[in-house]
């Protein structure tokens, strides 16, 4: 019997973006901006900071097991009840008690390829079988991920918004797919970019659905700025929350990541800011990547994915942005070989990202 599962020996770790400390070890003297890993430029809510500060004396101390005052003002803020309501270590660590509460022996998990690592790592690690259905025009299948399920179906995973395409399932598209889906299989809604889609109008937000078998997870660590927490927290019937609290481990999240929640969820002024200066240099980049026939796909979120024309091109382009002193992501381990995505940065950012891929394409 082998000490390490096969499955796990077989696993590819999830690989962050690439930090500005890993950056400065091999390039001296050059001040770098990071554009690879989707977080809010405009950095943190005040109010979560001053939050946070006041939690330094109490350190000695575990944090609330039960995460009662952040889990009642998020019931609060979606109109549910506190046992609608988990919270974790960012949607990831929900995602894997997730895996550990529901999944038995022979269940299956269908996901879709190219949509996140993050999951893809979480489900292989899993040992169950997955069935990942490839994207159509860089979107979900969600046809052929209906036909897909089977007697042995029991999680199905959809990002929506997508990263790292940026694109969404609309209303429609949802309805249509969920009448496909059995009432014992567990669809998990990732909405982790929730805020910066939600004022589409055929978004399909989760709240307003309720349904039993959906769970939907959302992060404090984009829109609000908060990433470096790690926070995260699920909406969902109350049997599937009172079994996922049973599995979550203790004291989680920490004191100071419950205290930024609390005060971030009263920011809206932070948070309107954020997602209104988003979707202005959203478009801004948009048209200045027509204008330089740089070719990209529209996205609903603070990230954009660009497309070159082989991987060998999207490797030059990165690295002749790293020279220039700008962090982008090349998305080979997503499966997007010839991808690059661009987080939305300030606009002092963006003017320094534009110039250097000027420079570079002319």
């Amino acid at each position: 019997m082998p000490l390490v599962p096969s499955y796990i020996k077989k696993l590819k770790k999830y690989k962050p973006g690439k930090s500005i400390q890993e950056a400065e070890l091999n390039n001296d003297g050059i001040k770098y901006i990071k554009l690879s890993s989707n977080e809010n430029p405009h950095g943190s809510s005040p109010l979560a900071i001053k939050a946070i500060e006041k939690t330094y004396k109490n350190l000695n101390r575990y944090p609330d097991a039960s995460g009662y005052q952040l889990r009642s003002k998020l019931a609060e803020k979606f109109k549910v009840e506190i046992e609608n309501v988990t919270i974790g270590s960012g949607s990831e660590g929900i995602m894997s008690t997730i895996m550990r509460t529901f999944l038995l022996d022979d269940d299956e998990i269908i996901g879709t390829e190219g949509s996140f690592v993050g999951f893809r790592v979480l489900a292989n690690a899993s040992g169950r079988k997955i069935i990942w259905v490839p994207m159509r025009d860089r979107r979900y299948d969600l046809q052929e991920m209906a036909k897909k399920i089977t007697d042995y179906t029991k999680i199905i995973y959809i990002a929506n918004p997508d990263n790292p395409m940026g694109t969404y399932v609309t209303k429609s598209d949802f309805d249509a797919f969920y009448n496909h889906v059995p009432d014992r299989v567990l669809i998990i809604l990732d909405e982790a970019y929730y805020e910066y889609a939600k004022h589409q109008s055929d978004y399909p937000d989760s709240m307003l659905y309720r349904y039993d078998n959906v769970i939907t997870l959302r992060t404090f660590s984009k829109a609000y700025g908060l990433g470096g927490l790690r926070l995260g927290y699920g909406l969902a019937h109350k049997d599937l929350i009172e079994n996922l609290n049973k599995v979550k481990a203790p004291f989680e999240p920490s004191m100071p990541a419950q205290a930024a929640g609390i005060a971030a969820l009263d920011d809206t002024d932070f948070l309107e800011r954020t997602v209104r200066e988003n979707q202005i240099a959203r478009e801004h980049l948009f048209n200045e990547f027509k204008s330089l026939n740089i070719k990209f796909i529209v996205s609903y979120t603070n990230f954009i994915t660009t497309i070159w024309g082989n991987s060998d091109d999207a490797d030059v382009i990165v690295n002749k942005l790293l020279n220039k002193g700008v962090i982008v992501r090349k998305l080979s381990s997503f499966g997007w070989q010839n991808c690059i995505r661009i987080s939305i940065g300030t606009s002092e950012e963006n003017v320094t990202l534009l110039n250097a891929l000027k420079s570079i394409i002319h």
